[in-house]
Formats: C-alpha cells, sequence, structure tokens
C-alpha cells in the first residue's frame, strides 16, 4: 500500500495520528507540504514594482521563501517524529490543492484533514483547497477533523419548503 499524508500548520497532528491508526505497517509513506507560491510572489511583484528597481539584493520575497522552506522543513520533521515509522518527505512549492491532487497520482490513499469550519459537520468545513482535494483525488481519501468532531447540534436545520414538502 501507498499513502500520501498531507501535512499541513494546523491540522499535521490529526493526519499522522490516522496514518498511525488506519495504514498498516510496512505500508509506503510519504509525508507531503505544500508551500502556496502567492504570498512570495505577491512580496516579488511588489518590490519589483514598487521599490526594487536595481536594488534585487533586498527582495522580500527571497526572506519569505527562505522562511517558508525552513517552516515546512521543521513541520516535515516533526510530522516524521510523531509518525515513528519511515515515511519519505516531500515538499512542493505551487497552487496548493493541484500539488496535492498530483502529488496522490499512484497513491492507494491520501489523508488529509478538514481545512473548513472546524465548528460545524457539513460542506462548509471543508475550505477551497480541501474542496478540490476531495473532489479531485486520484485515489481514495481519508478525511479527518484536525480537533474534535462537532456534535449533530452543529447540523443546520433543513430548509423551509412550502407546505406538504417537508425539509431534508
Amino acid at each position: 500500500m501507498t499513502a500520501i499524508i498531507w501535512i499541513t500548520e494546523g491540522a499535521w497532528q490529526a493526519t499522522v495520528d490516522a496514518a498511525r491508526s488506519h495504514v498498516p505497517d510496512g505500508a509506503d509513506l510519504t509525508l507531503l507540504h505544500v508551500t502556496g507560491d502567492d504570498v512570495e510572489a505577491a512580496a516579488h511583484g511588489a518590490f519589483a514594482g514598487l521599490l526594487g528597481r536595481g536594488h534585487r539584493e533586498r527582495d522580500p520575497g527571497d526572506y519569505l521563501e527562505a522562511r517558508s522552506e525552513t517552516a515546512a522543513a521543521e513541520l516535515l520533521k516533526a510530522a516524521a517524529d510523531r509518525l515513528g515509522r519511515p515515511a519519505a518527505r516531500l515538499r512542493v512549492r505551487g497552487r496548493v490543492a493541484r500539488e496535492v491532487v498530483k502529488a496522490a497520482e499512484g497513491a492507494e490513499l491520501l489523508i488529509c484533514a478538514r481545512d473548513g469550519d472546524p465548528h460545524r459537520l457539513g460542506p462548509r468545513s471543508l475550505g477551497r483547497d480541501g474542496r478540490f482535494v476531495v473532489d479531485h483525488a486520484p485515489c481514495p481519501v481519508l478525511l479527518v477533523w484536525p480537533e474534535a468532531v462537532p456534535g449533530l447540534g452543529s447540523i443546520p436545520p433543513p430548509p423551509q419548503h412550502g407546505p406538504g414538502h417537508p425539509g431534508v
């Protein structure tokens, strides 16, 4: 079995714990961290357009890239330590959701955490990236809660329909 464990800043413990619980020993595991390229690109663009004519050495985008690489490496190390068994580490930069889907190609399982509203059950518990990954993953997805699962009382009331049409 091959499994990809998507490591994100706010939910990595939950995805690692899910792998420990649900992926058999001996499986090929990969810890995946994707760094979005939008923040650094904005910093590079702002600097080039407004501040940096002729002073490339002061580009704040370079600093942000270096810091994000360090943070990703530290996060992957912490995840590997918590996992407690062999796993490859993969750091990717780009459009987050698309890079996760691409990394899952050929895998037999993708483990990821909900990235939306953690306080209610339902579709809003998935953010934009999580929704894209769940909808486009080329393999089965194990979707976990990053924190305690909200109670059934968090489900919104059914929509009101006309007379004789009960909601679901």
